[in-house]
């Protein structure tokens, strides 16, 4: 039951990521583009693309995680910020990088039928063998039952939905064997 507590403290502790720039910002040299004020994972949660451009010019580090160990393309994938994961993938984010949770990307864009997400991170590379901290890999993620894991989209939902987090649950129950065939499709 640690999983619940953990989920209710991830929008508090975004919040104060979003309010606190944590300093992830590279000093600028005399050739870089310098970072804009505002924080990569804030400009990502944001869906502010360009000032993601800017931090990528500017060699800010794409793979800095939050306090629950979250890339700012774990962030992307989360929100569904599609522009924004397509720019921190081209611009060099490590695409196997694990999140707290020993999540990847992948599993993230995966679970949360993010096609777009799931697609340009396949295309991109990214190993679809990683196994999250609970054993399964991004496919065996979305493979199940939605019935079974309908609570952990209903816990997600209250706890990232005053983030603005919106989930369709019809459209979770439909992508799910669509996203878990790309992902078999690609190998694994």
């Amino acid at each position: 039951m640690l999983k619940r507590p953990i989920i209710f403290l991830f929008p508090v502790l975004l919040l104060m990521l979003v309010a606190c720039q944590s300093g992830e910002d590279k000093a600028p040299s005399d050739t870089q583009a310098q970072a804009p004020a505002i924080g990569l994972h804030e400009a990502t949660f944001l869906g502010d693309a360009q000032a993601v451009g800017a931090h990528i010019a500017a060699g800010t580090d794409l793979n800095a995680k939050d306090q629950y160990g979250s890339t700012a393309l774990q962030v992307a994938a989360t929100f569904g910020k599609t522009e924004v994961a397509k720019l921190l993938i081209e611009g060099g984010a490590d695409l196997n990088i694990q999140n707290g949770e020993g999540s990847t990307p992948l599993h993230t864009a995966a679970f949360l039928c993010r096609q777009e997400i799931v697609q340009a991170l396949l295309a991109a590379g990214a190993d679809t063998d990683i196994r999250n901290n609970y054993g399964a890999t991004a496919r065996e993620s979305v493979v199940g039952p939605f019935a079974e894991v309908k609570v952990a989209y209903d816990e997600l939902s209250k706890a990232l939905g005053p983030l603005g987090l919106k989930l369709d649950y019809d459209y979770l129950q439909t992508t799910r064997p669509l996203i878990a065939e790309m992902i078999l499709a690609n190998g694994q």
